[in-house]
């Protein structure tokens, strides 16, 4: 107890000394011998473009570009300043987006176009470092038509210039670079109708005397008065380029998860990480369960009967309920989001109920989906494995008219596997077509369409484990496959509406339903019969449907009291769950099967009425939020929320009173940052989650509470392509439901859990090609208070220590280019199998690894899941025969083609 009261007032101790302190605030100024920083402020770009993201090979010729002769300043060797940047131009103002990044061939070089959509100013800042020329732009993002990051590279574009490069440092900063070999390059800066254009001469021209920049009158001569010379033949000639877009990045400056708007992660005071595209690419993530093994402190929660998607544990809290696109998905573990539909993954950790209600305290994950691309686009891919596993798929993406105002995207994929396990086979189908009308400047409005079937015979939990430590092999079928199958179908529609009502006010409208229809069977073992090789068999045959209906709708906007910037949000959204759940048993003891020496041969037995349940939950909730900028490096961010939550059940025909919960949830935290790349934050949240049930005197549970301190620091590496997350918490969930000492028919709120820990997340590019995401959490999760179960006891499948390192190198240049290597490691330590913690599962260290070739339009890769066939546990359901295997030695070999 008294190091829980120490941990909390550090906590708070920390928030107090963050809020108390005197921020510093200043610019940070690069200089060397070579150079100083100065500022201009560009004129407007006015023709809107959009770049596709990928390797060109024709491109446009200078002769085809007519150049104005006006506003034409020239960036030289040795600048000095000229026009300094008015600190209040950019304040309140939004991220001026660059749709595109063009590089053309000239006479003297190479000219690169940042091509912009409105006519907003902008600052550019230069300095010079060794033989580097660097532009920085403050109030800009590269950003494609869809919405997506994306980075310009080209290499050796021309003589005695090593790279290009053109990157997001920050979410509000582009970055130009230019290398030269051994000189430093000459630079014109241009306003075109275009955008931003750079000349870029050859570094051996910068060697002859600085230009002086245009005077007026050069500068207002008419464009037919301005001689151009014709390109050469050589000069002709295309440019081999790099273009990466967001799908080649490993970390991602922003989310709207957390606070529902896009909000850079270094402002953000909780942590939260992202795991986008391209890392579930690189590793062939098949589940959304694997897809999160990149993020510290969640692990595997186990399954429903094989079910793909299942719950998760995170700080140490089992999270079932998923999320898609920021909204309430449906709580079924066999409803599925097929992994081709999937943009990136999102781990919010710690209560969460501020904007999504109700939700255990540990955190939440959300899945945001691929949205309809204003360029064509067309991929074909497949996969195939060992254990009698292929999947085709296709993904076809574009605009359907010339104005494009009407986009699409169609994606679809067919999975079939048979699995290590004896007897199972499964196959997954996903259709998912969606749709983006772009109803005005101002309206656009998404719809979506995704069905997916998950069918077959799945495998069967209980890997028995005996008293010596040994188990039962993983591939061995504990239950009787004819009386075993599963048939689950999903669909889920929708659309989300964005009206902008002026440049700082928009309004946003979610409505979505999703459904889910199953059938299973399963004859499985229950336990051993008198410590003997047999085991208890029971047949179960269940029907059960789910409906979900969600609907939302936000005000968001931007302003100013004096010189303290908002971000507010308002919202309301509502939740109708409706569960229908029927049971069928045999009427007979079914024959008890040898572990050692199994019999699956058995006749169908009768079925017989078991039990039905049918529940209706409804829930309303209201919520606020503030993201106040106090200074440029002191932003507070304040929010709480109003539930009200409904539910109805029916037991077997005996109607249950309706139960009522309201509650309210906060959420404040601090984010300092004394750098550009260090953000120090610290947080205090709470959750709820309604209970079913009544006590022994009819008095309906209270909802289970959690509340959470968090601090940590946020940091950012080499300008920005390599980021951390360093974070500490303490989570406390309360009401917790334990079954009564006095009367075992009624469960009592008594019990208390508690979760403290320290989790680490990395993630970006290191060098050039180098890659990588890892993590390390340490997690103590206790029982606080009980009766039944001892006080101290570790809560259910929760490793101490957990890390994980997933790398990848490609390499950049040469005949070799586009090959590279991809290495995993996945460490989980020991955990309580059983509540009582009689049992532990032993830890494991799995080892994945990939090679994979990219160039041009071609993707291949061969990847092998569980290199050295370890075996070991993934997860319990806190039973003897609940535990879960992991999977052996699995490859895949992929292919894909984007055309």
């Amino acid at each position: 107890m008294k190091l829980d009261k120490l941990f909390q007032s550090l906590l708070l101790t920390g928030m107090v000394f963050v809020c108390l302190s005197a921020p510093a605030k200043g610019e940070e100024v690069q200089e060397d011998v070579q150079g100083e920083s100065f500022t201009q402020v560009i004129g407007k770009s006015t023709s809107p473009q959009t770049a596709s993201g990928k390797a060109s090979k024709n491109i446009s010729q200078l002769s085809e570009i007519e150049f104005p002769a006006t506003s034409a300043q020239m960036l030289v060797q040795t600048p000095t300043p000229t026009n300094p940047p008015n600190p209040e131009q950019r304040s309140g103002d939004q991220v001026v987006p660059i749709m595109g990044v063009k590089a053309n061939p000239t006479n003297k070089g190479v000219e690169l176009i940042l091509e912009t959509t409105r006519g907003e100013q902008l600052q550019v800042t230069n300095r010079s470092t060794g033989n580097s020329f660097i532009a920085d732009i403050p109030g800009a993002q590269l950003r494609l038509a869809s919405g997506e990051a994306f980075t310009f590279r080209s290499e050796k574009p021309l003589a005695e210039i090593t790279e290009i490069t053109v990157t997001n440092i920050d979410p509000n900063t582009v970055r130009v670079t230019v290398v030269g070999e051994k000189n430093l390059p000459t630079v014109e800066l241009f306003d075109d109708n275009t955008g931003l254009v750079f000349g870029i001469n050859s570094a051996a021209i910068a060697t002859s005397p600085p230009q002086q920049p245009q005077t007026p009158q050069d500068q207002q001569k008419p464009a037919s008065e301005t001689p151009q010379q014709e390109p050469t033949a050589q000069q002709d000639e295309p440019i081999e380029l790099l273009v990466t877009g967001d799908q080649d990045r490993y970390n991602v400056p922003e989310t709207s998860t957390a606070t529902k708007t896009d909000t850079p992660l270094r402002d953000i005071p909780q942590s939260i990480q992202v795991v986008p595209r391209q890392v579930l690419e690189d590793r062939k993530v098949r589940s959304l369960k694997e897809a999160v093994e990149t993020v510290s402190g969640v692990v595997d929660g186990g399954t429903n009967f094989g079910a793909p998607s299942g719950g998760r544990v995170i700080r140490g809290f089992v999270q079932t309920g998923n999320f898609r696109n920021g909204y309430r998905d449906t709580n079924d573990s066999f409803s599925l989001t097929g992994i081709g539909t999937i943009e990136q993954v999102e781990v919010l950790k710690g209560p969460a109920s501020v904007l999504f209600g109700a939700v255990e305290p540990g955190g939440i994950v959300n899945v945001t989906t691929k949205q309809p691309l204003s360029e064509p686009y067309y991929s074909l891919g497949f996969e195939a494995g060992n254990f009698g596993y292929y999947q085709p798929s296709i993904d076809f993406s574009g605009p359907l008219n010339t104005d494009k105002t009407v986009l699409y995207r169609f994606i679809a994929s067919y999975q079939d596997s048979s699995g290590f396990q004896d007897f199972v086979h499964t196959d997954i189908t996903t259709i998912a077509p969606s749709i983006t009308l772009k109803l005005g400047d101002r309206t656009d409005l998404n719809l979506y369409y995704e069905y997916t079937n998950y069918n077959g015979y799945p495998n069967q939990s209980g890997s028995w484990f005996f008293s010596d430590g040994s188990f039962l092999p993983r591939s061995l079928f504990l239950g009787y496959p004819d009386l075993t199958f599963i048939d689950a179908k999903t669909q889920k529609f929708g659309y989300t509406l964005n009206q902008k009502l002026s440049d700082n006010w928009q309004i946003r409208n979610n409505f979505a339903v999703a459904t889910t229809r199953t059938r299973d069977a399963f004859a499985g073992g229950l336990d051993l019969v008198d410590d003997s090789s047999l085991i208890d068999i029971s047949a179960e045959r269940r029907r059960y449907s789910i409906d979900n209906y969600f609907g939302q709708i936000d005000l968001l906007g931007k302003f100013k009291t004096g010189s303290i910037s908002h971000q507010l949000l308002v919202g309301f959204d509502f939740n109708r769950n409706v569960q229908i759940f029927e049971s069928t048993i045999s009427d007979s003891a079914l024959p008890n099967l040898d572990i050692f020496n199994p019999d699956y041969n058995i006749s169908n037995p009768v079925y017989i009425p078991n039990y039905n349940f049918d529940s209706s939950t409804q829930s309303y909730g209201a919520y606020l939020q503030d993201q106040i900028s106090i200074l440029d490096n002191l932003k507070l961010l304040v929010g709480g929320r109003l539930d009200w939550v409904s539910q109805n059940q029916t037991n077997s025909g005996i109607d249950s009173p309706e139960q009522n919960d309201s509650a309210f949830s906060p959420r404040v935290g601090l984010v300092y940052q004394p750098s550009k790349s260090v953000s120090l934050y610290t947080s205090y949240s709470q959750s709820f989650l309604p209970t079913s049930g009544f006590n022994p005197d009819g008095r309906a549970f209270e909802p289970t509470k959690g509340t959470q301190y968090e601090a940590g620091i946020k940091t950012d590496f080499l300008d920005g392509k390599l980021s951390t997350t360093l974070a500490a918490y303490q989570i406390t969930k309360t009401n917790v439901t334990i079954q009564d000492q006095n009367n075992r028919d009624f469960q009592i709120q008594v019990g208390e859990q508690r979760s403290r820990g320290i989790e680490l997340d990395i993630t970006g590019e290191i060098l050039p090609g180098w890659k990588v995401i890892g993590s390390y959490a340490y997690t103590d999760a206790e029982v606080t208070e009980d009766i039944d179960i001892s006080v101290g006891n570790k809560l259910l499948g929760v490793p101490e220590n957990q890390a994980s390192l997933w790398t990848t190198y490609e390499i950049q240049k040469g005949d070799l280019k586009g090959l590279g290597f991809g290495l995993g490691l996945f460490y989980v330590g020991e955990r309580a199998a059983l509540s009582d913690n009689s049992v532990e599962l032993p830890n494991y260290l799995r080892t994945d690894a990939a090679i994979f070739y990219r160039r041009d339009r071609l993707n291949a890769a061969i990847n092998i899941r569980n290199l050295f066939d370890t075996d070991y546990f993934s997860s319990t359901y806190g039973y003897t025969l609940g535990l879960e295997r992991g999977a052996p030695f699995t490859i895949i070999g992929s292919i894909r083609w984007e055309l």
